[in-house]
């Protein structure tokens, strides 16, 4: 049983705000982004601190980081290898400290100007604040049709609606978050794990900007695999459709026998259909290995989940505390 922490729906206005910011090969703009974030949580957050979760990252993100450590208001917590985004947000997540948690990318395209609305919204009692992207015609065909075939999978079979085209750029509430760090799960797909646990949400449209540098590490391949554990650990839904696959060739094999037994009782027997006996043995054993395949990806997900494997593991964690803005002490914003 998950639980929770009240609190009151009218939110202080000085409130702490813990920002997340996963890290990979970041490096090239993640001063930049960092020096602009604390710019903008000066108008409006009278206490804020910022956690940079570098998730293994293969360039001189540790460099970078370094020469901003002495600054107030940062975290920076290092991975001993790549364990993934969902294990970085999980981190950041982990040891957010604050009244309200910001989850966003470092790379420009989370729009650092809707961060004020978002705690405006929270501050009159909203849960968490979601930001919906709401234009993806710069996206390739095949990445629009994977997504909205993966939505249509997730809202026929899951207990669970997860909103179309919601990513991890959200604030939530602490008791969010404790509700959150509570689920034990090391197959983790963050999108859906948001809206499991429940608590009033509003969404925020917006349009991805262009990313400051470089490309996205999410390729085809990742987003695949991104989207095959969202399935498996919110739906079952596969493995009933090859449960009725089954049914419907079963029902069709016994058919076929009838009317194979009567084609022998009426015309005799003179041996016919070799062709279609081999191209039905290939048919079934392909529909076996499928199924397997499936049962195995699933049965495969308990295997990970019953090894107790902690999600990540801490290379190096620094922390400066949080930052007052109206300290005589903090760092400059510029």
């Amino acid at each position: 049983m998950v639980t929770v922490t009240a609190l009151p729906k009218n939110r202080p206005t000085d409130a702490l705000i813990s920002c997340v910011i996963p890290a990979y090969n970041e490096a090239a703009h993640l001063a930049d982004f960092l020096r602009d974030l604390r710019k903008t949580l000066a108008t409006f957050a009278t206490r804020y601190e910022i956690i940079v979760i570098n998730d293994g990252s293969k360039d001189n993100t540790d460099e970078v980081m370094a020469s901003l450590l002495g600054e107030g208001g940062l975290r920076y917590i290092s991975f001993s290898r790549n364990f993934g985004k969902e294990a970085a947000l999980s981190a950041g997540i982990d040891a957010a400290q604050g009244d309200a948690v910001i989850l966003m990318d470092s790379d420009y395209q989370h729009p650092l100007e809707l961060l004020p609305e978002m705690t405006r919204l929270w501050q009159s009692g909203i849960d968490m604040v979601y930001g919906v992207i709401s234009d993806r015609s710069n996206e390739s065909r095949l990445k629009r049709w994977g997504t909205g075939m993966f939505y249509q999978l997730m809202e026929s079979g899951s207990p669970i609606t997860i909103p179309r085209n919601a990513g991890d750029f959200r604030l939530m509430d602490k008791k969010v978050a404790d509700a959150l760090r509570q689920l034990p799960e090391r197959n983790r797909f963050m999108k859906g794990l948001y809206a499991w646990v429940g608590f009033s949400s509003i969404a925020l449209p917006f349009v991805p900007a262009d990313r400051a540098t470089g490309v996205s590490s999410f390729n085809y391949r990742s987003l695949s695999r991104l989207a095959l554990a969202g399935v498996t650990a919110f739906t079952t839904l596969p493995l009933r459709i090859w449960s009725a696959v089954g049914v419907v060739i079963s029902i069709i094999a016994i058919l076929y026998a009838f009317w194979i037994a009567g084609e022998s009782i009426l015309f005799g027997n003179d041996v016919p259909g070799w062709s279609t006996l081999a191209a039905g043995l290939m048919f079934f054993s392909g529909i076996q290995l499928i199924s397997i395949g499936v049962l195995g990806e699933y049965l495969g997900r308990v295997y990970d989940e019953v090894k107790k494997r902690p999600l990540y593991v801490v290379a190096h964690d620094i922390n400066n505390g949080p930052v007052t803005t109206t300290d005589k002490d903090a760092p400059p914003c510029a």
